[in-house]
Parts: C-alpha cells; structure tokens; sequence
C-alpha cells in the first residue's frame, strides 16, 4: 500500500482545471501589480515545481547524497516570461507530468517511499513527503487563484463603472 495518496496527486490537474474554467486570456494575465503573479504564471510556477518535484523523487530514490536543487520560483516565471504562454498547453504538459509520476509512484514499495535525500535547506525528507508537500502546495496556490480571480473581477467592475 502506498504512503502517498496517487490520486490526491493526480487530482491536482483537475482542480487546476475546475478553477481556471471559464476565464478568457485577459482574465488568466491579469495582474494587481507588475511584482504580483497573475493566474497563467501560478500554473507555470506549478508545472516547474512538479518537474522540480520529479527530479527531486528521482534523486531520492537513486541514492543522491547531494542536496535536493532548490529553484528561484520567480526567476524561473519571469525568465520564462510565463505571463505570454497559454494556460491551456500549461495545464497539458502539467496533467501530462503528473500522470508519467503516476506510473513511477505505483511501482514504489514502502521502502522506497521511505528513502531520504536532504533538502536545498539541509533538512531530510522523505521520497512520500516530497510528494506529499507538492500536492499541499498545489492546493496552497488554488487559494491563490481564487485571491487572484476575485482582484481581477473587481478591478474589472471598477474598469467598467468608470467608463458608464
């Protein structure tokens, strides 16, 4: 039996979905300020943190005595200028990633789950709390388009009512 919930895993990509539907371009790049992500750079920053992720298991189940890399999540957005890619070929290459994961994750034994790496921060973890810890960050970042879709909203009612 698994330590980590696979499914918890794979229903990621679903919410992601449920919580983007309906938004137009203009809605999935808006941003409340030049220093803020909008909704199409939070999808990017999660498909970078699941390759991330995917490296980091990799690793740990290889044996690694380096540490796990950790990554400048604005850099990588920025850099990438995730702002001008589209959400829906995001939400693909990230449904994509998490169900090659899924393949290797139910190959896994209890032993395997248990084999430690150290992290960018020199703490150790496991190969189920790395994969455990990208789903809470998922569902961390769903609150965060929510946050994101109700400024966007009202900076558009407010666009709208000075133009009447």
């Amino acid at each position: 039996m698994s330590q980590v919930d696979i499914q918890a895993y794979l229903d990621t990509h679903n919410k992601l979905v449920d919580a983007t539907a309906g938004l137009n371009k203009e809605q999935l790049t808006w941003k409340a300020a030049p220093e803020s992500w909008s909704v199409t750079e939070v999808l990017a920053h999660l498909a970078d943190h699941n390759i991330v992720v995917s490296f980091r298991v990799r690793d740990t189940l290889a044996g690694t005595t380096a540490r796990l890399p950790a990554f400048d999540q604005d850099a990588w957005v920025s850099g990438q200028k995730a702002n001008d890619g589209e959400a829906a070929d995001i939400l693909a290459l990230f449904e994509h990633l998490l169900q090659y994961n899924a393949l290797l994750f139910r190959r896994l034994t209890d032993e395997d789950w248990e084999k430690t790496a150290v992290n960018a921060k020199g703490d150790t973890v496991r190969a189920a709390d790395i994969v455990a810890g990208f789903t809470r960050h998922v569902h961390h970042h769903l609150g965060q388009i929510e946050r994101i879709k109700q400024a966007s909203a009202a900076a558009f009612s407010e666009e709208v009512g000075q133009r009447e």
